[in-house]
């Protein structure tokens, strides 16, 4: 069997799943989704708005109920290449590379939402529940990829990981005038997270621990505006706050059976948005652009190795994402809608290993969606979305022994971590109207 970097065992383990954690979902629901996610200026349905904007559920005039479920498929594959070295500690010149397909399946990706409006009032209220994140990754054991090596041999097995976050809106808007409304929505904050191995918590002789499902609640709010010219044009920007979270308390099972419990800080950054919609006849048109804070994020703002050898934090950059949709609505009941996204990549090549794998790294995303509009009432909607990451996100392996005046980081000479993907979901949904 080849001998490689001892101390590459070390470092290997100190590799996180929390790649995902943060991760921007670009739309909410079947509509909201087919568009792109655009809704900030163009409130074609309830959950759009609410997610988006909560001053733009002013412009429903009847009660609604909305309700979608999506089937979330992810292609990760992780791949990386170690230096050889021989008995004595000497590099050979060859190097041992390989990579690792993720075998999770599918994630469910739920959305609910109404909202309520009164006979000539100025205000209207709305309620939601999205899955604004949600991710898993299985990378299994494998003795051809040197990152998931058993750790006997160097490597750390089995990548596993399970996130999820849940958001609960309570959303109120206000028409200023008939054609500019404000809004405010207070939110409550659910997450849950298992990871193994778990990169926050202090390695010991055994390495790194795996973890059981920690849970914790935040809190945050959005507010809005919302700006109908009456010809076509509309416009709308909203700021979403930090979502601030308790601390994740994760109790530790190390390979060797001992335990030990540790806490790590991780919130959901704060997202400023602004878009532009324009309807003209059977055409509804709608733009939104988005800056994402992770560098003022707990969890993300920070990066590299802790005094005790744990991460310290993910060192996310800000990131920018537009979003663009076009609905077509000349075919009797039969509304037909095309979207596109696009999102930078907030992780810089010199920690790409703390964040493996950044399975929530989508560069372009397509949507195609359509509703049936079976009466004035009840409509039914389907969206079919596919994202690609583009170039694969790569960098050196890092261990905090390599750490120098010139290398910060403990980047390893000749090695190399990368990861890309592709997503597809399926989802459906459907439409009730109330009435006033």
């Amino acid at each position: 069997m080849k001998n490689y970097l001892v101390i590459f065992a070390f470092s290997l383990l100190a590799t996180t799943t929390f790649s995902q954690a943060g991760h921007i979902m670009q739309g909410v629901g079947s509509v909201n989704m087919s568009m792109g996610g655009a809704a900030t200026g163009q409130p074609l349905d309830i959950s759009g708005a609410l997610q988006w904007n909560p001053a733009a559920i002013s412009v429903f005039d009847e009660n609604q109920l909305k309700f979608d479920i999506g089937f979330f498929f992810s292609s990760p594959e992780l791949s990386s290449t170690v230096p050889e070295f021989d008995s004595s500690g000497q590099p050979t010149g060859n190097f041992f590379s390989g990579t690792t397909e993720d075998d999770r399946g599918v994630s469910p990706l739920p959305a609910l939402a109404y909202v309520w409006t009164y006979p000539d009032s100025k205000h209207t209220l709305g309620v939601s529940a999205f899955g604004i994140s949600g991710f898993g990754v299985t990378f299994p054991e494998s003795t051809s990829n040197p990152i998931n090596l058993p750790q006997s041999m160097g490597g750390f097995g089995l990548i596993e990981s399970d996130y999820m976050l849940l958001q609960v809106g309570l959303s109120y808007a206000y028409e200023i005038t008939d054609k500019l409304s404000i809004g405010v929505q207070p939110n409550i904050n659910y997450a849950a997270l298992e990871l193994a191995p778990n990169p926050t918590a202090s390695p010991t002789m055994a390495g790194y621990p795996s973890t059981d499902k920690a849970s914790a609640l935040g809190f945050g709010a959005q507010f809005g505006l919302f700006y109908d010219t009456g010809v076509g044009l509309k416009l709308g920007a909203a700021y979403k706050t930090i979502q601030k979270f308790g601390e994740f308390e994760f109790d530790n099972t190390y390979l060797d059976n001992s335990t030990a419990k540790n806490n790590f800080q991780m919130d959901y950054p704060a997202i400023f948005s602004i878009g532009f919609g324009y309807s003209t006849g059977d055409v509804d048109l709608a733009v939104d652009f988005r800056r994402v804070d992770y560098e003022n994020t707990d969890g993300f703002s920070e990066t590299g190795w802790t005094q005790t050898a744990s991460v310290a934090g993910f060192g996310w950059e800000n990131i920018s994402i537009l979003s663009a949709g076009l609905q077509y609505k000349g075919i009797n009941k039969l509304p037909l809608r095309f979207g596109y996204t696009y999102s930078s990549n907030p992780i810089p090549e010199e920690v790409t290993f703390f964040n493996i794998p950044a399975t929530a790294i989508i560069k372009d995303a397509f949507q195609f969606g359509l509703s049936y509009v079976a009466s004035d009432k009840f409509s039914i909607d389907a969206v079919y979305h596919y994202g690609m990451s583009g170039d694969p996100t790569s960098g050196p392996l890092l261990n905090p022994m390599f750490i120098s005046s010139n290398n910060p980081n403990g980047a390893i000479p000749g090695s190399q971590v990368s990861y890309e993907m592709t997503t597809s979901m399926i989802m459906v949904g459907a439409s009730y109207t109330f009435g006033k």
